[in-house]
C-alpha cells in the first residue's frame, strides 16, 4: 500500500528492444550476434595468450587480461537477452532478472572505470620512473589494484541495487530499451526516486569524474616526461606504449558520457538505444583489437604459440 492506495506489484518488465524496427529485425540480429561472437572469441583468445606466454606476465598484460575478463562479463550481462528477444513474441524479463542484470552490468562498468585508472598509473610508472618500474609495480600492488577495482565496482553496484529495491513498481512496465537501464526503471517507479538519483550523481562523480581526472593527471605527467626525451625515436616509442590505452579510455569515456547524458534526460529514442549498443557491445569487442593490432609483444607471442603448436603436431 502506497499513500493509502492498494497497488499491484510488477513481477516482470517488457523490454522494447528494437521491436520498432520490424523490417530490419533479421539484419540487426545477425549484426549483433556476429559482434557478440567476435567479442567472446577475441577477448578469450587474448586472455589465453597472456596466460600461456611467460613473456606477457607483466603488470600491463595482467591488467589487460582483467580488462578482457570484465568486458566478457559486461557484454554477456546484456547481449544474450537482447539477442533472444529478437524473435520472441513476449520480450519480458522478470523483476529479479532485471535487478540481477543491472547488478552485473553496473558492477562490470564501474570496475572497468577503476581498472582504466590503474592502467593509466601503470603507464605513468613505466614512462616517468622506468628504472624503478619493477619495484613500483610489484605483483602485490598489481593484485591489490585489480582487487580494489572489483571491490569498488561491487560496492557501487550494491548501493544502487539496495536503493532500487526500496522502490515500488505498479505499472506501466514497458522498458524502452534492450536491457534494464536504471534511468528507465526510475521513470517506471511509482514512488519517489530522488534518493536514488542523488546516489547516482554521487557515483557518477566518484567513478566518472574522479577516475577521469586521475587518468588525465597521469597522462599530464607522461606527456611532460615524453617531451624531455631528446630523440624523436625515443619519444615515438614512449608514446606508442600509451596510445592503445589512451584510445580505449577515450572510447570508454566519450561513449559513456553520451549514454549518461541521454539517460539523465530520460532518453529512450532509437538513437539512445543504438548509442548504448556501441557502449555495451561494440567497445568490449574493440578493446582487444586496440591493444593487439599494433602491439609487437602480442604479435611475437602469437608467433611463439604458433611455433609450439606446429612442433607439437
Amino acid at each position: 500500500m502506497i499513500g493509502g492506495r492498494n497497488i499491484t506489484k510488477i513481477t516482470q518488465f517488457i523490454l522494447l528492444g528494437f521491436s520498432d524496427f520490424p523490417r530490419i529485425t533479421v539484419m540487426l540480429f545477425v549484426i549483433f550476434l556476429i559482434i557478440y561472437i567476435m567479442t567472446l572469441i577475441w577477448n578469450l583468445s587474448l586472455i589465453a595468450l597472456i596466460r600461456m606466454d611467460s613473456h606477457l606476465h607483466t603488470p600491463m598484460y595482467f591488467f589487460l587480461s582483467n580488462l578482457s575478463s570484465i568486458d566478457l562479463c559486461f557484454v554477456t550481462s546484456t547481449a544474450p537477452k537482447m539477442l533472444s528477444n529478437f524473435f520472441q513474441e513476449k520480450q519480458t524479463i522478470s523483476y529479479v532478472g532485471c535487478i540481477v542484470q543491472y547488478f552485473i552490468f553496473s558492477t562490470m562498468g564501474l570496475s572497468e572505470s577503476c581498472l582504466m585508472t590503474a592502467m593509466a598509473y601503470d603507464r605513468y610508472a613505466a614512462i616517468c620512473n622506468p628504472l624503478l618500474y619493477s619495484s613500483i609495480m610489484s605483483p602485490t600492488l598489481c593484485a591489490r589494484m585489480v582487487l580494489g577495482s572489483y571491490t569498488a565496482g561491487l560496492i557501487g553496484s550494491l548501493s544502487q541495487i539496495c536503493a532500487l529495491l526500496q522502490l515500488h513498481f505498479c505499472g506501466p512496465n514497458v522498458i524502452r530499451h534492450f536491457f534494464c537501464d536504471i534511468s528507465q526503471l526510475l521513470n517506471l517507479s511509482c514512488t519517489d526516486a530522488f534518493s536514488v538519483q542523488v546516489l547516482l550523481a554521487i557515483l557518477t562523480m566518484f567513478f566518472g569524474i574522479v577516475n577521469a581526472l586521475a587518468i588525465m593527471l597521469s597522462y599530464g605527467f607522461i606527456v611532460l616526461s615524453i617531451m624531455k626525451i631528446s630523440s624523436a625515436k625515443g619519444r615515438s616509442k614512449a608514446f606508442n606504449t600509451c596510445a592503445s590505452h589512451l584510445t580505449a579510455v577515450s572510447l570508454f569515456y566519450i561513449s559513456g558520457i553520451i549514454v549518461y547524458l541521454s539517460s539523465s534526460s530520460g532518453g529512450s529514442s532509437s538513437f539512445d538505444r543504438f548509442t548504448s549498443v556501441f557502449y555495451t557491445v561494440v567497445i568490449p569487442m574493440l578493446n582487444p583489437l586496440i591493444y593487439s593490432l599494433r602491439n609487437k609483444e602480442i604479435k611475437d607471442a602469437r608467433k611463439r604459440l604458433q611455433k609450439k603448436t606446429i612442433c607439437c603436431q
